[in-house]
């Protein structure tokens, strides 16, 4: 069982790996070298057909709200984010995307879908189920790290 999990923990953090260096190249290649991938990330986050709050950003990101400020400078002054302040309530301000940053977001969702595509080819629904609860049980072991701490005692 160990030799299992060692190999899972290696492909896992292959996986991880490469997925960064694939992203990072391919938007290097793009014409959208202005932006970091976190940058792109966060332009995922704000997504098409929400208009977040920085906070909300910031909580979805699981970045501290200062960084989200400066991101979201960077995209503004770029061309890729707007700033929506409300109508009723100027102290309400959400975020949206302009032509450019719609754009990047199509283009990082049709590489996901690519991406997920490959990932489950030649799998059964069965299978694919499976695959959903091993992946539901990680996001819920990194959603709640009490497992770092009782490593430590």
């Amino acid at each position: 069982m160990e030799d299992k999990l060692r190999r899972i923990n290696q492909l896992l953090t292959i996986v991880y790996n490469d997925i960064l260096r694939v992203e990072e190249q391919e938007l290097r290649k793009s014409k959208f070298k202005d932006i970091s991938i976190k940058e792109v990330h966060a332009i995922d986050a704000i997504s098409m057909y929400d208009h977040k709050t920085s906070s909300q950003l910031a909580q979805e990101l699981m970045i501290t709200p200062g960084t989200v400020t400066t991101m979201v400078k960077n995209l503004v002054r770029k061309g890729y984010v707007v700033r929506i302040y409300g109508e009723d309530d100027h102290r309400i301000v959400r975020l949206g995307l302009t032509r450019k940053g719609r754009l990047v977001y199509r283009s990082h969702d049709y590489f996901h879908r690519q991406m997920v595509e490959k990932f489950i080819e030649d799998f059964n629904d069965d299978q694919v189920m499976i695959i959903e609860h091993a992946l539901l049980n990680l996001r819920a072991f990194l959603e709640f790290p009490a497992h770092i701490d009782d490593a430590k005692e």
